[in-house]
């Protein structure tokens, strides 16, 4: 028999007994894998590099829809995106196994922070300080995701940013390394649970690689300009926490980072991630940031930026059709070698293997399934206790939170009130229904006694200038015992392509609250957002506030909670805010430099700070507030003299000295005095968060060994070098409460 005879009699075995068959007689994914690869035409391998989105779900420019259906057929599509739901996903499904070789697509999705039940954006989550709950909420989303069809989400976003003027930063963990890190761990273990295969798991995406979030003026999708030594310590590490987790796929950025974009970086793609941390997974382009590359003015035209893609290691081609167009014409010219297609090709087919979609294309595809797990109350009882977790009390004067729910009048005034949308926040997939979505005005209602009479006035639109509505509101206050303010942004405010020149809070709300100030009632203020604002006045002269941002389908069940005193909040902020946008870039981890400003804050001449402001935030980094409050004491050192494989365990006593159960966020930061590189101010090393009931001590442990104390040198070799180091303990970057030296040897 000839060669070319066996191969048919293989396609046909395919296409009788079942191409999946065929292969399972295989032993290993990989011999699973090549078994197809060799069975495949160029044209097949660059089809399933390729990705498409559903033009009728469509986030960007849309797609040619016949032309896509015969592509499908054709096989000439890896994967889609935008094609949601168990019903959808197997009718499009059954379009790919009308293909020569029967190769099923992946199914891709934003699913950021929540499927149906919506969580709180991935800030607010951060701000809980919770690794267990944000592992949690990323699970119940990769639950509801899976159940629905989809195989894999977009996130989590890990970029580190230190603007709040960039929109992304709501999608991201904050300004710190360390616990971005941290938490890209968890949530990559939460979006795939026990593993790729289970059908409650979905693939991980780490995004975007690489420096995202350094964009020149916070601007979405500008350059960023940085040493390799900043790249390396503070905006990798989170990236190569996500792959050591196991996330099974990256997508690069839109940006070029030092004059080189992304999509087509070697040394971001083929020396950093696929060399030296050997990573094995696939690498998906940005929407149309292959094609882009051509407005970058790196690159004359799609050919060659499929050229400069395929070749820096970009796997798939995220709808800018460069790969489809091109690749093969690259291949026969001889510019681009055959291995390259086929090592990507194998990268994603190995995937598809791992999620058992060869073995049955339809596993996640379960009308059954999809009833019983999309929006089911269980979850969102776990979305709520997330957003209870969020919210951040920057503010509580002569103790005026918790109200009492007997409270006889209460005034709800702002343009915030009785949003549902709102509440959702960016990137929240989007359903025509979101009726079960709970406002911050129902949740008042379903938590106040029978006796407490709940007025309502908006004031004014979140963008107003007008002034119209501040009577009726006034009027509303001056009627009531306690007013509560919802302001902030509205949800299309914050996200991708969102960035603001000017964060403070928007329109005349601040009016409104000041309006509402003066006619002297207790006032409670809640600001809703994606990102840090500014909003001076208010912080100066509202006894009352607490930074809820977008908390997701419970929103107004979480909020109630925290004002009346049912949970107590525990919230720790996760990015500087700044007292203005001059301040900008602003973070708790800075360096110092040969002329520091003076430790009173005040304006100064001839010192690295400013003439016409003080140069501190107006809320720093793991700032957060609690109705109970808490005592640091008895600090103790194992030794104080460490050696290179020694470890130093540091111990002290917390007691909750107020009236109040109450959980908090103890934060342990390290200072290297003297070193080869000038080391920061204090850097954030370890955390761990406490629940004491009131009058209840607990010692808490901490230990710091050689890699806490490490850093990557001018010649970017890691490791850590002898002197003395500053320890401090405390509630947040700016609230130090214990403090020791220790010398390493």
């Amino acid at each position: 028999m000839t060669k070319r005879s066996f191969i048919a009699l293989c396609f046909t075995a395919c296409i009788t007994a079942g191409t999946h068959d065929v292969f399972a007689q295989k032993k290993t994914i990989d011999q699973r894998v090549d078994s197809v690869l060799k069975l495949m035409t160029l044209d097949e391998k660059i089809g399933q590099l390729n990705q498409y989105s559903s033009k009728e779900e469509v986030t960007g420019p849309e797609s040619d829809k016949s032309s896509l259906l015969l592509e499908i057929k054709a096989g000439k599509v890896g994967s889609m995106l935008n094609v949601r739901g168990a019903d959808r996903t197997r009718r499009t499904q059954e379009l790919a196994l009308q293909s020569r070789l029967k190769i099923p697509m992946l199914f891709g999705q934003d699913v950021i922070h929540g499927y149906k039940v919506t969580f709180p954006i991935p800030l607010a989550e951060v701000a809980s300080w919770d690794l267990q709950a944000i592992e949690q909420g990323s699970r119940v989303a990769a639950i509801e995701a899976a159940a629905a069809g989809i195989h894999w989400t977009f996130a989590p976003m890990v970029d580190l940013s230190r603007d709040p003027r960039w929109g992304r930063v709501m999608e991201g963990a904050g300004e710190d390394t360390y616990l971005g890190s941290l938490v890209a761990k968890a949530r990559v273990k939460g979006f795939q649970g026990k593993g790729l295969g289970n059908t409650d798991a979905v693939m991980a995406c780490a995004k975007h690689f690489a420096a995202y979030g350094a964009a020149v003026g916070g601007r979405d999708y500008n350059s960023v300009d940085m040493s390799e030594r900043t790249l390396w310590e503070w905006y990798l590490p989170p990236f190569k926490a996500a792959a050591e987790a196991g996330a099974a796929t990256f997508m690069n950025s839109f940006n070029d980072m030092n004059g080189v974009p992304a999509t087509g970086n070697a040394y971001l793609q083929r020396d950093i991630l696929k060399g030296k941390w050997k990573y094995t997974g696939f690498v998906v382009s940005d929407w149309g940031s292959i094609g882009e590359m051509v407005n970058h003015g790196f690159v004359k035209d799609k050919y060659e930026a499929a050229l400069s893609a395929i070749t820096a290691g970009s796997d798939m081609d995220m709808e800018s059709r460069s790969y489809t167009a091109n690749l093969a014409k690259l291949v026969k010219e001889g510019k681009v070698p055959v291995a390259l297609i086929d090592d990507a090709v194998k990268r994603i087919l190995r995937k598809k293997f791992e999620l058992g979609l060869f073995d049955d294309p339809f596993r996640f595809s379960n009308t059954q399934r999809e009833t019983e797990m999309v929006g089911n109350a269980q979850h969102r009882a776990i979305a709520k206790d997330m957003a209870k977790k969020s919210i951040v009390l920057l503010k509580n004067n002569n103790s005026l939170l918790p109200l009492s729910k007997t409270t006889k009048t209460i005034a709800v005034v702002g343009p915030l009130v009785k949003s549902e949308d709102d509440m959702l926040g960016f990137w929240s997939v989007g359903w025509p229904d979101n009726s079960d979505v709970v406002s911050q005005w129902e949740g008042l209602q379903n938590k106040v006694s029978n006796n407490t009479r709940l007025v309502y006035a908006k004031g004014c639109e979140v963008s107003d200038t007008s002034h119209a509505g501040f009577a009726e509101a006034i009027a509303a206050a001056q009627s009531a015992d306690v007013v509560i303010v919802s302001v902030g942004e509205r949800r299309e405010m914050s996200g991708e392509a969102k960035s603001r020149a000017n964060i403070h809070l928007p329109g005349v709300q601040e009016e409104l609250i000041q309006a509402l100030h003066a006619t002297g009632k207790p006032l409670v203020v809640l600001v809703n957002a994606g990102r840090p604002l500014v909003f001076n006045w208010t912080a100066d002269n509202v006894p009352a506030i607490a930074y809820t941002w977008w908390l997701g389908s419970e929103a107004g069940n979480a909020i109630a909670d925290v004002l009346f005193g049912d949970y107590n909040p525990s919230g720790k902020l996760p990015m500087t805010f700044p007292r203005t946008e001059g301040q900008i870039p602003i973070y708790y981890n800075y360096l110092n430099t040969g002329r520091p400003a003076p430790d009173d804050d005040k304006p100064s001449n001839y010192r690295s700070g400013y003439i016409d402001l003080q140069k501190s935030p107006k809320f720093a980094f793991g700032y957060g507030l609690s109705y109970t409050t808490f005592d640091y004491s008895d600090l103790q050192l194992s030794k104080t003299t460490i050696g290179s494989n020694d470890s130093i365990i540091v111990t002290f006593k917390l007691t909750n000295s107020g009236k109040y159960a109450g959980e908090e966020v103890v934060q342990l930061y390290l200072r290297d005095e003297v070193a080869s590189v000038v080391r920061p101010v204090k850097e954030l090393k370890d955390f761990t968060k406490l629940l004491l009931l009131p009058g209840e001590s607990k010692t808490v442990r901490f230990v710091i060994n050689k890699e806490k104390l490490s850093f990557y040198n001018a010649q970017l070799k890691w490791g850590a070098e002898p002197g003395r180091f500053n320890l401090m303990i405390g509630s947040a970057s700016n609230d130090i409460r214990l403090k020791n030296k220790f010398e390493l040897k």
